[in-house]
């Protein structure tokens, strides 16, 4: 649902460039339009919180990332060399929402004409890797939503790194390891 609304989110800003009379009564029924939008996507966020996906519950996380990039604004290369075991499901979720919340981001804010995202199981860690050719320029430190996966891949007792040089894209790195969080922190 969130790839869904963040691509009507474009949709509309785009028709909204071809509204010639900024003070029509069709400016401000889009402008209301897009006030929905946007008070529905934050909506959807605070419910997502506590909740994921059937898919990801019931196939796991290569099924629930296929899903993702099928539905995404942005089109994405998958390279998932993933075993056929499932992981568990804390990494799965966190490894879930990562990808999500950068394909959103690389629609939304990017404005990536490509996503790429590769994971793979190494050394007993999950290594997933999100990469995306937009404008760059992601600061965690500003307060974006890029603060709430730290804590969610820190959690696990996995690392996030982002890498974002203006004008060169977004590299989203997440090492998650398997054996979860050690006891002393």
């Amino acid at each position: 649902m969130q790839q869904r609304l963040v691509a009507l989110q474009l949709d509309l800003r785009l028709a909204e460039t071809l509204v010639t009379d900024p003070s029509s009564e069709l400016a401000e029924q889009m402008a209301h339009v897009g006030k929905g939008l946007d008070d529905a996507f934050q909506d959807l966020l605070q419910v997502a919180r506590g909740i994921h996906p059937a898919i990801l519950s019931k196939g796991g996380l290569g099924p629930a990332l296929r899903s993702l990039a099928r539905r995404s604004a942005v089109p994405v290369a998958l390279d998932l060399r993933l075993p056929a075991a499932r992981l568990p499901e804390q990494l799965e979720v966190a490894a879930y929402y990562v990808t999500s919340e950068c394909l959103t981001n690389a629609a939304k804010h990017a404005h990536a004409r490509v996503v790429e995202v590769t994971a793979q199981v190494r050394d007993d860690v999950l290594e997933l890797t999100v990469r995306d050719d937009g404008v760059g320029g992601a600061d965690p430190g500003r307060g974006s939503g890029l603060i709430g996966l730290i804590d969610r891949v820190e959690a696990t007792g996995g690392k996030l790194a982002v890498g974002s040089p203006p004008g060169e894209g977004t590299t989203v790195d997440v090492r998650l390891p398997l054996a979860g969080p050690s006891p002393d922190g």
